[in-house]
Order: C-alpha cells, then sequence, then structure tokens
C-alpha cells in the first residue's frame, strides 16, 4: 500500500534509507537505546513526585511510542510494515494513546531524498535513465513501507506513475520482522499475552511476495484482463518496458481517495461500497484471485466518470478451488443456519479438527454467522448504523487470548478476512448502505439465498 505524502513532506523532509543489515541494525540499537533513556527519565520525574512506577508505566509511555514511530518511519521497510501491521491488528489491546502514536505508520513514511531517488534509477534503467521521459518529478507524491511513488511523463505525453523500492528491502525483511518483533517485545510497547508470532511470520511471506514488482505488475495486468467487462473499475496499465524487480511503471490514475467521501451524496456511497463488496465475491467465488491488502489507500473514486480506481495489487493471493467450495458452505450454512455444514466445511479449511473442544468449534462458527449477517439481512444493510467489524474483532481476540484453543487457521483464511473486515470499516467509514445479499445472488445458487 502506497498513501498520499501529508501536504508538509516535501523533499527537504526526506531522509536516506539505510539499506545495509549492519546500519538497520544499528538504527535499532540506537532506538533501544532512547526507550531506555526515556525509560529512566520518566522514573526519574515520577520518583521525583513521590510515587513508585511500575515497570510496565515506564516502557508504555507516548515518548517512547514517538521514538518507535519515527524511526520505524526512517527505517521504512519490513520494520515499517511490522508497525502498520500492529497498528491495524493490535490496536484495540494497546492504550488508546499509544495506538495512536503507531497508527501515524500507516499514513507516513519519510521519502528518500533525490540523490537516493537516482541511485535507484540509475540501478534500474542505467546512467541513461532520463532518455524515457520528457518530464520526470522527483518529489514523491505518495510514500510508504517498501517504496514511494512519482509522477512524470513519456516523451509520447503518456503521464505514468512510478513506485521505486526503497533499497535494501527486499534482503532486510526476515531480520527487520524479527528485530522489530523483539523490540517492540521488551521494550513493553505489546502486552505480555499478545501472541505475534503468527502475525510475524504473515508479514514475512507478505513482504516478500510485495517487495516482488514484476510479480505485482503481472497480477495488475491480470486484473485488467478479468475486469475488462466491469467498466466501473479502473485498473493503470502497465508499462512492461519500464518495470523491473524494484521498479513499477504504470498508467497514472487520479481520482479522490474512498475515505474522503464521507459527506457525498448516499446514492455514491452505497454505489462505492456496493462496487467494492462485489468485487470481493467475484475476486472470491469467480476469480480465486484476491488482492487481500484492505487499506483505504488502495481505492480511489473518479467523479467525473463513477470509476472505482483499484491501485497496488502486490499483496495479492491465489485460492485453491477447494478451499473456495468450503468457503461458500459455509456461508451458505451461515444464512441457512446450517451449523452442520458449516462445521464440515471449516473443519476442511483447517480454522479446527477433530480434537478440537466443542466450545471452540461452536466460538469460530458463531463468528462465521456474525461476518455473514449482511447476507441474512432482506434489503439493504445499514453498515452506518451497525458495528459488526468491532463485533467480529473482539469475537477473535477473545478466542486468541484462549491459550487453550491453540490452532492457527492457514494463512490465505487470515488474509480473507482481513480483506472483509477491511471492507466493513469502509462501507461503516462511509455509512453506506448495501443489498449484499441480492449482490450475493449469482454466487450462492441456492434457494436460500437465490431468493429474497
Amino acid at each position: 500500500m502506497t498513501k498520499p505524502l501529508p501536504e508538509h513532506a516535501t523533499a527537504s523532509a526526506s531522509a536516506i534509507v539505510p539499506s545495509g543489515r549492519w546500519s538497520r541494525l544499528a538504527r535499532m540499537g540506537s532506538l533501544a537505546t532512547g526507550i531506555a533513556g526515556g525509560m529512566l527519565a520518566e522514573g526519574a520525574r515520577q520518583l521525583a513526585q513521590g510515587k513508585r512506577p511500575a515497570l510496565g508505566d515506564l516502557l508504555m509511555t507516548p515518548a517512547n511510542a514517538h521514538r518507535v514511530a519515527d524511526q520505524l518511519s526512517r527505517l521504512r521497510g519490513a520494520a515499517m510494515k511490522v508497525g502498520q501491521l500492529l497498528s491495524m491488528d493490535a490496536g484495540d489491546l494497546l492504550p488508546p494513546e499509544i495506538a495512536a502514536i503507531l497508527a501515524r505508520l500507516r499514513s507516513e513514511a519519510t521519502p528518500m531524498p533525490m540523490s537516493q531517488v537516482v541511485e535507484v534509477l540509475e540501478a534500474n534503467w542505467g546512467a541513461n535513465w532520463k532518455r524515457h521521459f520528457l518530464q520526470f518529478s522527483f518529489t514523491p507524491t505518495a510514500a510508504a513501507s517498501i517504496g514511494q511513488v512519482h509522477f512524470a511523463q513519456t516523451h509520447d505525453g503518456q503521464r505514468v506513475a512510478i513506485k521505486l523500492q526503497y533499497p535494501g528491502v527486499r534482503q532486510s525483511i526476515d531480520s527487520d520482522v524479527d528485530n522489530v518483533a523483539t523490540l517492540l517485545r521488551m521494550s513493553g510497547m505489546l502486552p505480555g499475552t499478545l501472541d505475534i508470532a503468527p502475525l510475524m511470520r504473515d508479514a514475512k511471506r507478505q513482504l516478500h511476495e510485495e517487495a516482488d514488482y514484476l510479480s505485482e505488475g503481472a497480477f495488475m495486468a491480470r486484473y485488467a484482463s478479468l475486469l475488462a467487462d466491469a467498466p466501473h473499475y479502473a485498473v493503470p496499465d502497465l508499462l512492461p518496458e519500464l518495470t523491473t524487480v524494484n521498479v513499477l511503471t504504470m498508467s497514472r490514475m487520479d481520482g479522490v481517495p474512498v475515505e474522503s467521501l464521507t459527506t457525498a451524496p448516499q446514492t455514491v456511497r452505497d454505489r462505492i461500497a456496493s462496487l467494492l463488496i462485489s468485487l470481493l465475491l467475484r475476486e472470491l467465488f469467480e476469480f480465486q484471485l484476491i488482492q487481500t491488502d484492505p487499506n483505504f489507500a488502495n481505492y480511489r473514486y473518479d467523479i467525473s466518470t463513477g470509476q472505482v480506481i483499484l491501485l497496488d495489487f502486490g499483496a495479492t493471493r491465489a485460492y485453491s478451488a477447494d478451499m473456495v467450495a468450503q468457503f461458500r458452505q459455509i456461508v451458505l450454512g451461515a444464512v441457512d443456519g446450517d451449523t452442520q455444514a458449516m462445521d464440515a466445511a471449516a473443519c476442511a479449511i483447517g480454522y479446527f479438527d477433530a480434537s478440537t473442544a466443542l466450545h471452540h468449534r461452536q466460538a469460530v462458527l458463531a463468528m462465521f454467522t456474525l461476518a455473514c449477517a449482511p447476507l441474512r439481512h432482506d434489503g439493504d444493510y445499514d453498515f452506518g448504523q451497525s458495528d459488526i467489524a468491532a463485533q467480529i474483532r473482539d469475537a477473535g481476540l477473545a478466542l486468541g487470548r484462549d491459550r487453550n484453543f491453540w490452532h492457527t487457521p492457514p494463512v490465505d483464511a487470515l488474509f480473507l478476512h482481513r480483506k472483509l473486515g477491511g471492507l466493513y470499516l469502509l462501507a461503516a467509514r462511509l455509512k453506506a448502505r448495501v443489498n449484499v445479499r441480492a449482490l450475493a445472488r449469482e454466487f450462492l445458487v441456492p434457494a436460500s439465498i437465490g431468493q429474497s
């Protein structure tokens, strides 16, 4: 995901991305030292006030959270990605002020200076890289965890967007993830009861996939082909001759961020949410290919054409026909109230096995039923009046804290959960009303949902 830069972010606010393993480790060490220093200063302040602070209170302070957010935004790469994932997935387990500071990582990244941008361009296109363009803007229009975006214009007048990967990102993924996880745990920034190991494994796998821009470009072209019959969506055109594993060049598409349309007419908000939910249904049940990153920045809206613009295909995953069939059975079972069918399908996917306690199986099935509430609703489902995303999150957290329920579902299932939850949150942000039951009808043939 690549976020627009804040208005105050300019080239003067840039910083070299540390690309060597030791330079990145040294930055981590500096961060650890700063956290320790902050802990001592806070302890001295509270002792002077006659207080006897607990160690956890000294470590988990807004000042330390600021240090973590600032340093991770400068490291970029996997280090920043871990912070992003934690701010989304663990935010509700953190104190509100800490979660708010870490949430900055979802919208702010320090861009590379011009000198480093030139190094990346020369490494990928050669010293004479300027021959490709009539104009190239060195000021990035967006920056994120693994790359930043620049606008340019080719000699034939085509406007393009160019995503440049930060140096050393691919080589540092595994060590960055491990180092950040250790740092956050030791610093007390994360509660000891939170098991982040599955999240860290997902982060490594996802980052390795997202760091391959040739793969992302291929997925982008594939989506353009799959959606050729759907003019309500717009996908950038890939420029393969200017795309490498570290540089992705595509046609420029503007539009406005979808989450900015909270005051748009109700019909517009309903239509956007309907198009995105409909797209997820096609992805799962027809394409068997899902762009799994739920970040709002991946969607923009062209007011003049009414098209939803789809961006960033780095987190795209293919789903097997067997898994898709089982998910269909779970949805149908949730709609029909057929818990036996749901149980069999969930077991086949790997949510639990025959040894799982009955109450744990029932808790998982209850979450599926909750997630399918919009499909069970006859008519427009009012996401603005629903807290379904929060209910699903709370149920999942409660189950995750139960150490007796040790079974972790397949990573593909986890990514699908994240995408669905993200769409529910966006629909709620837009206060959209969507007839999800009608959208799902063609994908779920049985009479229970085939008629409304």
